[in-house]
């Protein structure tokens, strides 16, 4: 049998008989495998300057993930219009996504109500259920607060937020939330968040001089010292229920670049907030720093909200911008400083040696009671000056992921080999927790890494699926799982879902008396779900003069083989729906295993063998094999 035969029938053939025999569970393992390629299903060339950027942002929450690009073209409005046009520059939008088992497809188109140039609709996005809010920060309605005129553009980048919801699976917009102190230039909409009937909107450009919840909202004394507003819904009824400000606003502190909320805590940033303090709830008052940067956790008994806290780097320095991104989940919170300077690797390292410039860091806070403590210090594996680790985050429950979107390394995949060939080709950092300690677990890579991709310019993690963005990458694919290698498409953008993966098990049985060690396992990829496993036979000690190299594939037996013969040592049953392969001696086998969720677990038992002239057969060891997968 020919090796292009074996690869349209073999493993069809074995596992179509099998299924449902010696299946198991998953084994549990929490490796991670790229499950789709996402592309917006209008991808353009641009205009020569950038394209749509999408994968500004992402969100996702159990089977349903939003990616935004804010400077897609279309003058559609609302839900699933003309996607053809390019009428408007940086008008924005956003593409919900569905999954199905494993498979990914696009549900919905989204635009806004009023649709204008420049609006950059989808800089920031957020989900919660079967709800979606969408940041536009450079809308320019000078309305207020719920539903209001969205047709007087007087307001040049005021700001704007859009709420759509699901309904089976339609989506429709529910609102066009504003500041009910609305101004040119407050950029509402920065930033949003949502938690079930709960929405926070950071305006980094608001200029009232107030300080904590609930203050003065019309002197506007402080340019741009921010504000965040918070908004809940009754029904299909949204209110504002608060306006939060820093406890020291200051002119330029950027209160509410980025907001986080999980019920009822949330965190707000001020990543040009000045004070040198360090840790939690220091001194507030003290200017002499610039550009250092905080966070503050607020919470909600009943209606009222207060600040729980005001956090700091535990190094804090100038030009680090801690609050870049802020994220949480419970009573953790990470809070990534985007140019810090450390050299650091890993967790915990020695935060004073400013020898890597903007390499970047994340700061892990946990909460018992009312009390907030920094837990952990999180740096890249591979700190490298100019990296921005910090540029995204995210975190659910005991994990964390931090993007380094300007990260050198030419790897692709998961767990790769570090390398510095492609620069600003962009990482995403994987951080578990085990009791209060941290580590890292993976070191997450596009499929198609290139430079310039910033592959880690937005996180979001929901359980075991992760979601990153590229608003780099250049291919013109639309759609899910298209062509990754046409790279016409400058800074089109892309995202790409990873997920946990179960295991393949690939175990070594020589037998008694035992074969030569020589069928060694799958040299890409073991046996998953959706690839191609690919063992080899090694002739460096066994079968030297071999001209044809053989795989037998087939069910395993209780208890297993061992029958010794004039060949060596017979490990699996040929009388169980036995399947044979044939490759020249030393090729790799490639045995392409189908994307079915249901193989998942199975058993197989494998063995190769060669044959050299006159015809002597000689066996090897057998591969005792579970099938790993989603």
């Amino acid at each position: 049998m020919s090796s292009t035969l074996v690869r349209r029938i073999l493993v069809p053939l074995v596992l179509g008989t099998m299924q449902g025999v010696s299946a198991g569970a998953p084994l549990g393992g929490d490796l991670l495998a790229q499950e789709a390629y996402l592309k917006a299903s209008n991808t353009t060339l641009g205009d020569g300057f950038a394209g749509d950027f999408f994968g500004n942002a992402v969100a996702v929450d159990g089977d349903l993930a939003v990616v935004g690009a804010p400077n897609e073209k279309s003058s559609a409005t609302g839900v699933d219009g003309d996607q053809a046009n390019n009428d408007f520059t940086s008008a924005g939008a956003a593409y919900v996504f569905v999954r199905n088992g494993t498979t990914w497809s696009q549900e919905a188109y989204l635009k806004a109500s009023n649709t204008n140039a420049f609006d950059a609709f989808g800089t920031v996005v957020a989900i919660s259920g079967n709800t979606i809010v969408i940041g536009a920060q450079g809308e320019a309605s000078s309305a207020t607060g719920i539903d209001g005129n969205q047709l007087d553009n007087s307001s040049p980048i005021a700001g704007a937020a859009y709420v759509f919801v699901r309904t089976g699976t339609t989506w429709s917009q529910e609102a066009y939330l504003k500041a009910s102190n609305t101004d040119p230039g407050d950029l509402f909409g920065i930033s949003v968040a949502i938690s079930g009937d709960t929405i926070v909107v950071g305006a980094r450009g608001e200029s009232s001089a107030s300080s904590g919840v609930g203050g003065d909202e019309s002197d506007n004394s402080k340019a741009d010292a921010g504000a965040a507003y918070v908004f809940v819904r009754n029904g299909t009824t949204w209110t504002q229920e608060a306006y939060l400000k820093a406890s020291n606003p200051d002119a330029g502190d950027w209160f509410g670049l980025s907001v986080s909320i999980d019920q009822d805590t949330l965190i707000v940033s001020a990543e040009r907030e000045a004070s040198n303090a360090t840790g939690v709830d220091g001194d507030q008052s003290n200017n002499s720093g610039f550009n250092v940067g905080a966070a503050y956790a607020f919470v909600r008994s009943g209606a009222t909200w207060t600040q729980e806290a005001y956090l700091k780097a535990g190094n804090s320095g100038s030009g680090d911008q801690f609050g870049r991104q802020v994220a949480l989940s419970g009573d953790l919170a990470v809070v990534s400083a985007v140019f810090e300077d450390s050299a650091s690797v890993g967790v915990d390292g020695d935060p004073l040696d400013n020898s890597a410039s903007n390499s970047g860091a994340a700061y892990v806070f946990a909460r018992s009671g009312a009390r907030w403590t920094q837990e952990a210090y999180l740096k890249a594996s591979d700190v490298d000056p100019m990296d921005e680790f910090g540029f995204s985050v995210a975190i659910d429950e005991e994990t964390v992921l931090v993007g380094a979107w300007n990260e050198d390394g030419g790897a692709t995949g998961v767990n790769g080999s570090v390398d510095e060939s492609a620069p600003n080709a962009g990482a995403v950092f994987q951080f578990v927790r085990s009791g209060t300690t941290w580590s890292e677990c993976a070191y997450i890579k596009a499929s198609n890494t290139d430079q310039l991709d910033n592959f880690g310019a937005s996180v979001a993690l929901s359980q075991q699926t992760v979601l990153v963005g590229a608003t780099g990458e250049d291919s013109r694919a639309t759609g899910v799982d298209g062509d990754q290698s046409d790279g016409g498409g400058f800074s089109s953008g892309a995202s790409y879902v990873f997920d946990a993966i179960t295991p393949s098990m690939e175990v070594s049985r020589p037998g008694t008396p035992p074969n030569p060690d020589a069928l060694l396992p799958g040299q890409t990829s073991g046996p998953i779900t959706g690839s191609t496993w690919d063992p080899v036979i090694d002739h460096t000690v066994f079968a030297t003069t071999a001209v044809t190299d053989f795989l037998i594939v087939t069910q395993p037996s209780s208890p297993p083989v061992n029958i010794a013969t004039g060949s060596g040592t017979l490990l699996c049953d040929p009388g169980l729906t036995v399947t044979f392969a044939t490759e020249g001696p030393g090729s790799a086998f490639a045995i392409p295993v189908p994307s079915d969720s249901s193989l998942v677990g199975i058993a197989l038992c494998s063995q190769g063998a060669s044959r050299e002239p006159p015809g002597i057969f000689s066996l090897t060891n057998a591969l005792d094999l579970t099938i790993g997968g989603f």
